[in-house]
């Protein structure tokens, strides 16, 4: 039995059934040259074989009255037949048909008394594809987790025809037993956590007064963020766009944009300009810019699964007619941002992810959180998961298209996927709140373009 930790008791505590806590991926495969018929469902049968998931895919939350003021991982019997399914899409078989299958897939919260995860493979992708549908509990993983998990579970050999998933990946190998502490050591121990949190938070209170003072202060902009068409109470019903972006365009445009700019600087910059479009159409774009809030990462020390970010809010400048003032602005903020992130040690962190998370999940545990002032307009996370080509029995892996989750009165979330030499972009929006999803991530390509034209490079036609 294992306990989850703070972060992630509170991203299960925020389930509800208009807000599932999941989070999930597309993936698009070619399927193999002269490859049969069946492929999908051999595909399928292969996968049922190997019942084994790897920590905590073969476990349910524990039951008891206890378990939901320290929920914890207990071993389980995995049902296949449940967890991974086939599904076909209907004539035509394209985008469309693919993006309204797994959006309504994406609606439905997992079952809280099973292991949390469930797999879809759909067959019938016009041109000779077919995808996988994963999705899992945030408790259980995050963006990083995610991205390792499938480079873990696909193979970089076109030749290699075993049908892998997360289900074969190798355990972690249990780590040594360590000695029996005397009681002088087990009295120390969590008075040394205690003396360490307390220094922390000392540290945190700190770099907050610091985070607070001058112009681009990212801390001093949550206190100032107007209230958008993304800012509403949400349904259940989900609504999901797609779009590609080429790598080497978005590094171009950082690199002209000059100042020490970013690949996540132009990123933020083309969805700014994106939103702004997508909202004057809408007739609800507000005067002051809209404010993304960027996780990041961090690398479990124990090698434990689960979630663990910071992150920071940035402005989009939607407020900017000028595509290159945006990215300029957007790149000071965050090179800001980043640098005093960076400054505090690994406990002042989390506990800085924990003041960020506390309101969103009070609000969202009692009802008030689409009435209170918004601390964001939307989020938008990042994650990388491999230059190199990966298969599947075979089958190319096209592209990850990542499906995240909203909170309540938070109703657009924006996920990116690096793969080879592109970003997919993943649009999840409340199908109640923001009509026409799509056109946002059309409109990422014109914003490129844009840009692109703004610091002086002539898109390609």
């Amino acid at each position: 039995m294992s306990n989850l930790n703070l972060m992630d008791t509170a991203l299960l505590r925020m389930e509800s059934k208009r807000t599932p806590m999941h989070v999930g991926a597309m993936l698009t495969f070619k399927l193999p040259p002269g490859s049969p018929p069946d492929f999908c469902q051999q595909l399928v049968r292969e996968m049922r074989t190997k019942p084994f998931m790897p920590y905590p895919f073969h476990c349910r939350l524990a039951r008891g009255r206890f378990k939901r003021l320290r929920p914890s991982w207990v071993e389980a019997e995995v049902d296949m037949d449940y967890h991974l399914r086939c599904s076909a899409l209907p004539f035509p078989g394209g985008e469309r048909e693919l993006g309204v299958l797994v959006a309504r897939l994406h609606s439905h919260p997992l079952d809280l008394s099973r292991p949390l995860w469930e797999c879809h493979i759909i067959e019938g992708l016009e041109n000779g594809r077919f995808a996988l549908y994963f999705k899992a509990h945030h408790c259980a993983i995050d963006g990083m987790g995610a991205m390792r998990m499938i480079n873990d579970w696909l193979s970089s050999d076109p030749a290699d025809a075993r049908g892998m998933g997360p289900w074969v990946v190798a355990a972690k190998p249990e780590r040594p037993a360590e000695p029996p502490l005397s009681l002088g050591a087990r009295v120390k121990k969590p008075m040394a956590g205690v003396a360490g949190q307390a220094k922390a938070l000392q540290e945190l209170v700190s770099g907050l007064n610091r985070m607070a003072k001058g112009e681009d202060s990212f801390a001093r902009m949550t206190l100032d963020v107007p209230r958008s068409l993304f800012n509403m109470p949400i349904s259940q019903q989900r609504r999901l766009g797609t779009q590609i972006l080429a790598v080497s365009r978005l590094k171009a445009v950082a690199k002209a944009a000059g100042g020490g700019a970013k690949l996540n600087d132009a990123l933020l910059a083309v969805l700014g300009g994106a939103i702004r479009r997508y909202l004057i159409e809408q007739g609800a774009l507000p005067e002051k810019t809209l404010v993304a809030s960027v996780p990041i990462g961090l690398e479990r020390s124990d090698g434990t699964p689960g979630s663990i970010a910071t992150g920071f809010v940035a402005p989009l400048g939607t407020n900017l007619d000028d595509p290159l003032e945006r990215i300029q602005w957007i790149r000071r903020v965050t090179t800001r941002a980043k640098a005093e992130l960076q400054d505090l040690s690994r406990d002042a962190q989390l506990q800085f992810a924990l003041l960020g998370l506390a309101p969103l999940l009070l609000g969202q545990i009692t009802g008030t959180l689409p009435k209170l002032p918004p601390l964001f307009n939307c989020v938008v996370s990042n994650v990388v998961l491999s230059n190199k080509p990966l298969y599947l029995m075979g089958a190319e892996l096209e592209a990850v298209y990542p499906v995240s989750f909203l909170f309540d009165g938070y109703a657009l979330n924006v996920t990116l996927v690096g793969y080879k030499d592109s970003v997919a972009v993943g649009f999840l929006g409340c199908r109640s709140a923001i009509p026409s999803l799509q056109r946002l991530a059309v409109y990422t390509t014109d914003a490129l373009a844009e840009l692109e034209r703004a610091v002086g490079i002539v898109p390609p036609q």
